[in-house]
């Protein structure tokens, strides 16, 4: 066996339920149901799998039950992660890295989360512990996601300024691409006043920055790239993985103060993981063909846009405007319309999408001739990213 990551693993199988705002289902079943379609799509068997990934954040349900669920002759190798953006691409490297050390020969990596009717982040009643800093900030009401990266966005714009129409931008190009996909929840277009006339959520934030409450599951399956040749559907290889941060990485609330100290005035994960991912890989942005950004809201889109090297820093803004980040445009991002328009799996929905891309299943929304797709989980200044090739 080599010493290197790249290539040596691939995407083989793919599966997805019905991306609701009330599933009706436990997580167990949206799960099974997720992890089946993919292993049937691999065209792998049941009794293939001898391994199963997954992470949550106290909202689904474990790799074990799902292993018996499926009814696996054996596991091998099983993995729980907690964790929100982050973990997707760390979860599919992890299976990458299990395959590749002979730990499992097939590991099915899923996302199961009733995110709308059931436990919802910040929402739901329930709020983070106390610790740390975050007890000087949540009796001022800071308790979500949505706060925390409400502040990068306005010191982004006060440094930069970064207007509301470039959030819009964002929102708009998800939406058209939403509308080409069947999965998406939300396919209706929309313009640049409807954007500007949506309610604010935490200023500068209004309701259609903000990602969608979802309920739902979707799966993939992980195999070793020398058996991928011989399944149903051509491999989409992993060339790269690459997961961290700066010196500071520990929750969204130390992490913010942190960017706000920062001497280039807010490096994200992105600064830090791009580096080690292209040069994993052995290539450079300017080769990626489509990108599937977590966007948890829309400023995640502009900022991973400039620290993974599309743009310079400060001109995420103005690189959203007039398509160019649509289909059809000089990089298409989020072409299932992200979270903001298909749903909100944790970014493991980004992975399926970027799969479809490079197998040239995506119909209506198929950006020509892809090859290369990036796909990011992101935690402000820790995260992670893949880089999948055809």
């Amino acid at each position: 066996m080599g010493t290197t990551f790249k290539d040596r693993t691939a995407i083989v199988g793919i599966g997805w339920t019905e991306y609701s705002r009330a599933s009706g289902k436990s997580t167990l079943h949206l799960a099974d149901e997720a992890c089946k379609k993919a292993i049937e799509d691999s065209g792998l068997r049941v009794r293939d799998i001898d391994g199963v990934v997954t992470f949550n954040v106290n909202d689904s349900v474990s790799p074990q039950w799902v292993a018996a669920s499926l009814g696996l002759p054996e596991l091998r190798y099983h993995l729980e992660r907690w964790g929100g953006g982050t973990s997707a691409p760390a979860m599919v490297a992890d299976a990458a890295m299990a395959v590749a050390c002979g730990l499992a020969d097939n590991v099915v990596v899923f996302r199961s989360m009733n995110g709308r009717s059931g436990r919802r982040p910040g929402g739901s009643g329930e709020h983070p512990a106390p610790r740390g800093e975050d007890q000087f900030l949540i009796p001022y009401g800071w308790t979500s996601f949505v706060h925390a990266c409400a502040i990068f966005a306005r010191r982004h714009m006060v440094l930069y300024g970064t207007r509301p129409e470039h959030f819009g931008a964002v929102t708009i190009a998800a939406r058209k691409h939403g509308a080409l996909n069947e999965r998406a929840q939300l396919r209706k277009p929309i313009t640049m006043q409807d954007y500007l006339n949506s309610r604010m959520v935490a200023d500068p934030f209004r309701l259609l920055d903000i990602c969608l409450e979802t309920d739902g599951a979707c799966a993939v399956v992980v195999t070793s790239a020398e058996r991928a040749r011989n399944l149903k559907h051509r491999p989409v290889y992993i060339m790269a993985a690459a997961m961290g941060g700066g010196p500071k990485v520990s929750g969204f609330s130390p992490n913010t103060a942190g960017f706000l100290r920062t001497p280039s005035h807010g490096d994200t994960y992105a600064k830090y993981v791009a580096p080690h991912l292209f040069g994993m890989a052995g290539i450079a942005p300017k080769d990626v063909d489509v990108a599937e950004l977590y966007d948890e809201m829309t400023f995640a889109t502009i900022f991973q846009l400039e620290d993974y090297g599309f743009c310079k820093k400060g001109e995420g803004g103005p690189f959203v405007e007039g398509g160019r980040i649509e289909l059809g445009g000089e990089l298409p991002v989020n072409t299932h319309g992200g979270f903001l328009s298909e749903g909100y799996i944790h970014g493991l929905n980004h992975v399926v999408e970027a799969v479809q891309q490079l197998r040239g299943e995506a119909g209506l929304r198929q950006v020509k001739d892809a090859e290369i797709a990036l796909s990011t989980g992101v935690g402000l200044t820790v995260g992670g990213a893949l880089l999948l090739r055809r």
